[in-house]
């Protein structure tokens, strides 16, 4: 495969311009001439007729100059290319900071029924409630954040079983087929929209979903923090994972909720990729045949690290020990959404939560042949594979020079020009220069670190810190849904370039995934170092 000139010998990013111009041949037999409505005069309307006769062309069309298209290829080519709109980039560069959502409105289905039908009593806007049609009640379980809405709308969904003052205990459970409980749902998709709802009183988020044992049989097999203090979390095993050979789930607990990025502290991301990192050397040391660290506690900073370098220093050994499992799988969907066509929009579920897994080195085949399994940090591996190839320069370093050294997509010399949002001694945050989603940022390691296993005590720190940071931003800038996925190297693998990488990818409204983005082909409204500067407001906004 050829590789794209996507960077030049100076370590400078490529940007291709499209400046359109053509001519169309007009083979149209027929002018279907309608009048389209009145141009609008005072109060009447009834001012002069427009139509339709722009569409219908007598001739051929001549296009001197078409609308401007930046074309960047992404740095790995496997992501595809972004496409620039440079009329559309330019009204955001005049003004980095208008580069955000709008809060969400007050929404109150109970007061608006309650103005419909003349009346504020309880139970006549309850009935009203139940009397609504599905699509209209899943979505005031999306967008309202009135909780009496949320608790009528969760009455609807399924059975509670409550006090005497009304308050929920818990849910009524029933046995199935197969013999297994049950919750008593009513409604799986309202159920499901109305406990991700941030505003649905706490009491009915336990019962219904963040209770363990609320949610299913996942057996609970890690915990960082306590009960007692603030930033407590389970980790869950997944045995009848989607992801082959089970995953494991790191999620906030009942007695430490958390609904948005906001409530989200420092202790909390530690202790969430705490169990990742942990899970991660435990199952790694009992691959190597090392002595297995006691059970039932987690451990603490000393162990932890102590027992990543043991790890290391078993690979120095010769010869290299063979691994069945010997790479990371880690994602993070934040955020929940379901239109009301049933359509789920993102995430299983809006509790904080991040999930991971080991993944084999090979798979056996149908025919009892074995091949490679899956890992897409190896995509990103054969891109600085083929780049060596053909230029003799290691991609990761030439990547991080590209960065440092970025000059504005637009070529202007005023603006700002840095794609560099925060770092320290380890980590770098920065907005990639093609972007894949419309605000995506990438998390890097600085130094020659291409997984967890490389990646000392105060590196870990500094990515914690960095993902919490880059969270911070989108959800202060209105992201309300956002996947984080993580691009790592194998742990036998030698080369010493490839960098852990996280690419962190909003989703925007409005932007739905079409035969653009399937393609691969992303199409943006700014520039990547404008948006780069109004992260970086927003970050000293909101630091204290």
């Amino acid at each position: 495969m050829k590789l794209r000139n996507w960077v030049s010998p100076e370590n400078r990013f490529i940007v291709g311009m499209h400046k359109p111009f053509f001519k169309v041949a007009n083979q149209r037999e027929n002018d279907c001439i309608e009048e389209l409505g009145r141009i609008k005069n005072g109060r009447t309307g009834h001012g002069e007729p427009i139509d339709n006769r722009r569409n219908f062309p007598a001739g051929d069309l001549d296009v001197a100059e078409a609308a401007w298209i930046f074309e960047i290829p992404n740095p790995f080519s496997f992501r595809g290319a972004t496409f620039i709109k440079k009329e559309w980039a330019d009204k955001r560069a005049a003004d980095p900071s208008s580069i955000k959502l709008p809060p969400r409105p007050t929404i109150s289905l109970s007061t608006s029924l309650a103005g419909i039908i003349g009346s504020d009593d309880p139970d006549q806007i309850s009935r009203a409630f139940r009397k609504l049609p599905e699509p209209m009640l899943l979505t005031a379980a999306i967008t309202s954040n009135a909780p009496a809405d949320l608790i009528r709308l969760a009455g609807i969904s399924c059975s509670f079983v409550v006090d005497r003052e009304n308050r929920p205990l818990g849910l009524f459970y029933e046995t199935n087929r197969e013999d297994e409980l049950r919750p008593l749902i009513h409604n799986h998709p309202l159920f499901e929209a109305v406990a991700n709802n941030p505003s649905l009183p706490l009491p009915y988020k336990q019962a219904m979903v963040l209770r363990p044992g609320a949610q299913g049989g996942s057996e609970i097999v890690g915990e960082a923090g306590s009960a007692d203090a603030d930033g407590h979390v389970f980790e869950y095993l997944r045995r009848n994972s989607y992801i082959a050979w089970g995953h494991y789930a790191s999620n906030m607990a009942d007695d430490s909720s958390r609904y948005s990025v906001g409530e989200l502290s420092e202790e909390d991301i530690s202790g969430l990729r705490r169990l990742y990192y942990q899970r991660t050397f435990l199952r790694m040391a009992d691959q190597l045949g090392l002595d297995p660290p006691p059970r039932r506690r987690s451990l603490t900073d000393k162990e932890l690290e102590s027992l990543r370098s043991l790890i290391i220093k078993r690979f120095w050994e010769k010869p290299a020990p063979p691994l069945r499992f010997n790479n990371t799988l880690w994602g993070w969907n934040y955020g929940f959404d379901f239109a009301p066509t049933l359509y789920r929009l993102h995430a299983s579920h809006q509790q904080i939560h991040q999930q991971f897994a080991l993944i084999p080195a090979e798979t056996a085949t149908v025919d009892g042949s074995l091949q490679p399994a899956y890992g897409c940090g190896d995509l990103a591996a054969d891109c600085a594979e083929r780049f060596r190839e053909t230029t003799g320069r290691d991609f990761f370093a030439s990547y991080l020079a590209a960065i440092r050294a970025n000059t504005r997509t637009d070529g202007r010399k005023s603006g700002p020009a840095s794609l560099i949002v925060h770092q320290d001694d380890n980590v770098m945050l920065f907005v990639p220069k093609a972007q894949t989603s419309q605000w995506e940022l990438q998390l890097i390691c600085l130094g020659e670190i291409g997984n967890i296993i490389e990646a000392d005590s105060a590196t870990r720190t500094s990515l914690d810190r960095a993902m919490l940071v880059a969270m911070k931003i989108l959800d202060a800038m209105g992201a309300r849904m956002v996947t984080t996925i993580e691009f790592s190297k194998r742990f036998d693998a030698p080369d010493r370039d490839q960098r852990l990488l996280y690419s962190f990818l909003p989703k925007l409204p409005e932007s739905p995934g079409t035969f653009s983005e399937a393609q691969q082909r992303w199409v943006n409204g700014h520039y990547p170092e404008d948006f780069a500067e109004a992260c970086r407001r927003v970050r000293k906004r909101i630091e204290p």
